[in-house]
């Protein structure tokens, strides 16, 4: 028996309030009491429908596209490295790509991971919670939302936003196509951002230039006053005689009397003050300048390890473009060596680009690899995933060219199955070139999942 709800209580007693108050239910043979209303003329009472309830929505509750824009916009990746060691993740805290997908793909279910990062969510953001409480409408949930967008505070604003009672798909799918174009023209920023440390970088040598001119032109200073002092006191041990010490001395005190020497020493303390506060100001902004610069290496160090990598995959792409396939003589032998080769040497790739799939198999053939291929659940079922990597020697899969269930479910399978996993980054021709070489060369990179 199921059990009733109070709203499916409240349904059936005014059901049978309708049924006993209706005039096809009166029995005309059964006589009325005196105080009963005359057929045709029964009152209808109204009946006071108890107030809904407004509740927002939970974290597995929302649409699947919206985990991935809310787990990586609204957690800071140290609050999820935490999460994921304390709910014991199989990704590595080093690698954050499969820390965010495996979050996204425990947050889809009501999970203990899902419900500890539903009270993170309201604890963190409770602010822009209430803020958006106030919003009794579509519109002002809409409204607020884009306030907050283009004020730059997104993270919490879109939590609100997506949980809100008032918010409907329509709200929900702006929200997601918002921060989608958001992440795009912050890599468009970061173009800009780099011209702009070029000619930080420009005006930090310019500046030492000019501050290592500064100090030399105030050593020379220094030695010429020194000199000059030097010259002085030479001077003054030669005045032996008396009177002409005596006159020298009566100069200098008529000078400092007249105030003209005390005048000319402020003018000279005002100067030496102006030009050391201009030293300590030039000084400081050559150790951001400094700062900037480290950082602008970082970054070119960064740049050249991508354009090493480039460079390795177009090489990886020319040397198997240059290879020729393996000869075979036509016949089916138990015996033959190259009848050996292609039985055992069978590669599923998942994920990538359809488009280019042909172009996959094309190279592997060159280096005598058949290769079998599954788009990671976008046409084909996921089901299949599990008797293809058992039919396969090794498993291939561009990470950021497949989806998190199809991510999810192949770590799971080799690790049962105990495949070799190898996860590469690029779905492009010269990336999936590169993984065949180093997985023709076995190199260390295929590691058991």
């Amino acid at each position: 028996m199921s059990k009733l709800t109070v709203p499916m209580l409240g349904k059936q007693i005014r059901q049978l309030f309708d049924e006993a108050t209706s005039n096809t239910v009166l029995d005309q043979a059964a006589p009325l009491p005196f105080f009963a209303p005359l057929p045709g003329h029964q009152k209808t009472v109204p009946v006071a429908e108890a107030p809904v309830r407004r509740c927002r929505r939970k974290l597995w509750q929302l649409e699947d596209k919206l985990h991935c824009p809310v787990v990586g916009t609204c957690l800071p990746m140290d609050d999820l490295a935490a999460l994921s060691k304390r709910f014991n993740f199989m990704a590595t805290r080093d690698n954050e790509f499969s820390l965010h997908v495996e979050a996204v793909n425990h947050s889809r279910e009501k999970t203990p991971f899902a419900e500890a990062l539903q009270k993170f969510f309201e604890r963190r953001y409770q602010q822009t919670i209430k803020a958006f409480d106030a919003a009794r409408s579509e519109t002002e949930v809409r409204s607020l939302w884009q306030q907050h967008l283009r004020q730059g505070d997104v993270a919490g604003a879109l939590w609100a936003t997506v949980t809100h009672p008032d918010a409907n798909a329509d709200t929900r799918d702006q929200a997601y196509g918002d921060i989608h174009m958001l992440s795009h023209q912050v890599g468009a920023g970061q173009t800009a951002d780099v011209r702009r440390m070029e000619a930080m970088a420009r005006e930090l040598v310019e500046l030492k230039g000019s501050l290592e001119e500064t100090r030399h032109d105030y050593a020379r200073r220094e030695i010429q006053w020194q000199e000059k002092l030097q010259a002085r006191l030479e001077e003054g041990a030669l005045h032996s005689n008396r009177d002409r010490e005596v006159q020298a001395l009566t100069s200098r005190l008529e000078q400092y009397e007249s105030g003209m020497a005390m005048v000319d020493m402020g003018r000279k303390l005002l100067a030496l003050s102006d030009s050391n506060e201009h030293l300590l100001v030039v000084a400081e902004r050559a150790r951001q300048q400094e700062e900037t610069l480290k950082q602008l290496r970082a970054e070119l160090d960064q740049t050249r390890q991508e354009r090493d990598l480039l460079a390795s995959e177009r090489e990886a792409l020319e040397s198997l473009l240059m290879t020729e396939a393996p000869a075979s003589c036509g016949e089916s032998c138990d015996d033959c060596p190259a009848t050996e080769v292609a039985r055992t040497r069978r590669i599923l790739c998942v994920g990538g680009r359809s488009q280019l799939v042909t172009h996959y198999r094309r190279l592997a053939e060159k280096l005598g690899i058949k290769l079998i291929h599954h788009d990671g659940g976008q046409e084909e079922s996921l089901s299949r995933l599990p008797d293809m990597i058992n039919g396969a020697d090794a498993v291939i899969c561009p990470t950021d060219c497949v989806s998190h269930p199809a991510y999810y479910r192949i770590k799971s399978q080799c690790k049962r199955q105990g495949k070799p996993c190898f996860l590469f980054k690029g779905a492009g021709v010269s990336s999936f070139a590169a993984a065949l070489v180093r997985i023709n060369n076995q190199e260390g990179s295929i590691v058991p999942a």
